[in-house]
């Protein structure tokens, strides 16, 4: 599921993955913007333009191996009125329009004509549109900073632990990359995301 894409399905991935890292960070930042902080709006972020929301390196890992990252949408939990929830549901945001994307996918093909799902290009850009944004929720899960899974476990980490896990927000990136590298990622992702696809999508779009 993880392997390098062909020329054809990689150009067919590129508005999939445009769509993906950017509904996920306006996810985050609409979400922080409704709890009362304007930061991301001020910033120019609370936008479904793509380029406002791009970091190269990220979107170039989510195209050739299915998940990856955005430039973080600003916020500023000091105008939260319960902190703790509203970090939750903020961080959980992006996630969700991710899964959210994915399902509506999914219910789109199942009134789609069959001559319209054997044009190649369809059923690729489909295919492509729910394993990216499955990829992209379930690595954005992943308790590491700085992924939004790191600040979903925020609020029942005891003091002493929380310390330590804000030290390690410096070299999350290395572990990240690391984790990649030994592929310990693709092994722990590859069955979280081939579940969720195989109940997103119906059997005759199945390819894995």
């Amino acid at each position: 599921m993880f392997g390098f894409p062909s020329l054809p399905i990689l150009l067919l991935s590129v508005p999939a993955v445009l769509w993906a890292i950017t509904f996920h960070e306006f996810c985050h930042g609409y979400a922080s913007y409704k709890l009362g902080d304007p930061t991301a709006y001020i910033r120019g972020r609370l936008t479904l333009n793509p380029l406002a929301h791009l970091d190269p390196m990220g979107a170039l890992m989510l195209l050739l191996f299915r998940f990856g990252w955005a430039k973080p949408v600003p916020v500023d939990p000091r105008y939260y009125k319960n902190p703790k929830r509203d970090i939750f549901i903020v961080s959980i945001a992006g996630v969700t329009g991710n899964i959210i994307t994915a399902i509506l996918v999914g219910l789109i093909v199942r009134f789609l004509p069959v001559a319209v799902l054997k044009n190649f290009a369809v059923f690729m850009f489909i295919q492509m549109m729910v394993l990216i944004n499955i990829g992209l929720a379930v690595f954005n899960l992943i308790p590491i900073p700085p992924l939004d899974g790191s600040k979903l476990i925020y609020p029942i980490l005891p003091r002493s632990l929380l310390q330590k896990y804000f030290w390690l927000e410096r070299y999350g990136m290395f572990v990240l990359m690391a984790l990649l590298f030994l592929g310990v990622l693709q092994r722990i992702m590859t069955p979280i995301v081939g579940l969720v696809y195989h109940i997103v999508l119906p059997s005759y779009m199945w390819l894995f």
